[in-house]
């Protein structure tokens, strides 16, 4: 199974701040670095370490040499890759004492993936390869369907969440949602968020992040399954859903049971959380492998 990971690169300028900044204020951040990051990215470097063969698709601009070459690096299968004259995406994240994060995005480059890019990408897969998808790309709905078309599977993790109600999500086979996205999504805010997105999506498997309380696998008439969250030391969650998703992605490409899948991913953001960063945080499906006792 191959794997098209089409998606968002940005460059991440991260700040290290005694807390969020408020309306109004001026204030000395603890220390400042620039990475490499964006959805897209993240979650093409977390399924290549996690063992999948993929390839990312999307748009950088004149400043992007280093967000192909981190790919490059992490094993990640850069052909269909397109330069853009013009700046690229970048985001300003600010992380707290506690490594919490809020985030300012400029789409740059992202939003400039067109019906030609994806035509002539997709064009490349068919039956049984797996398309990954988030919502900081322009073209989405054409880019689900061509996949559709051509019989892939999709994964979608649809965030940011504005704008997705648009999208043909109902072609998804996964939908990656953390327990807000759920609420929104279903459009039942009240009562069981897992249970109200299934009934909402009933063909694709829903994956639900639940932060510290781990995740749930779930789906319309097929069993629950829980994996609880792997403690550790928290530094910058920046990256952690993007990590949980690759791992367990990258483990059902490889054949996995899904229980095991679900292990791997929390085990896998269980590490990125304790370091900083979103794409240099990722681990190595070795030292995933290593912490599970495997």
């Amino acid at each position: 199974m191959k794997v098209l990971s089409f998606g968002s690169l940005n460059l991440d300028y991260i700040y290290k701040m005694p807390y969020f900044i408020r309306p109004g204020e001026t204030l000395a951040c603890l220390s400042r670095e620039v990475a490499c990051g964006g959805k897209g990215l993240n979650q093409s470097i977390a399924l290549s370490r996690g063992g999948a063969e993929v390839y990312h698709a999307g748009c950088i601009g004149e400043d992007g040499a280093p967000l192909r070459a981190m790919l490059q690096q992490a094993g990640v299968n850069t052909d269909y890759l397109r330069e853009l004259p013009g700046p690229g995406g970048h985001t300003v994240i600010q992380i707290n004492p506690e490594g919490e994060n809020c985030i300012i995005l400029y789409p740059g480059t992202n939003a400039r993936v067109d019906a030609a890019q994806a035509e002539e990408t997709l064009s490349r897969f068919g039956e049984g390869d797996l398309l990954v998808l988030q919502n900081e790309i322009s073209c989405l709905a054409d880019i689900m369907r061509l996949a559709k078309a051509r019989s892939m599977k999709i994964a979608m993790n649809p965030s940011p969440i504005a704008g997705t109600e648009k999208l043909p999500l109902e072609l998804c086979d996964w939908l990656f949602v953390n327990e807000e996205e759920a609420r929104i999504l279903s459009g039942n805010p009240q009562g069981d968020a897992v249970e109200a997105i299934t009934r909402r999506f009933p063909n694709a498997r829903i994956i639900v992040t639940l932060g510290g309380k781990g995740a749930v696998a779930a789906g319309a008439g097929q069993p629950r399954l829980a994996q609880p969250a792997i403690p550790t030391t928290a530094v910058d969650t920046t990256g952690a859903g993007d990590t949980f998703e690759g791992f367990f992605l990258s483990r059902i490409a490889a054949g996995c049971a899904e229980e095991d899948a679900l292990l791997y991913a929390a085990q896998a953001a269980s590490i990125a959380v304790s370091r900083m960063g979103a794409a240099p945080s990722i681990p190595k499906l070795s030292e995933v492998e290593a912490a599970l006792g495997k």
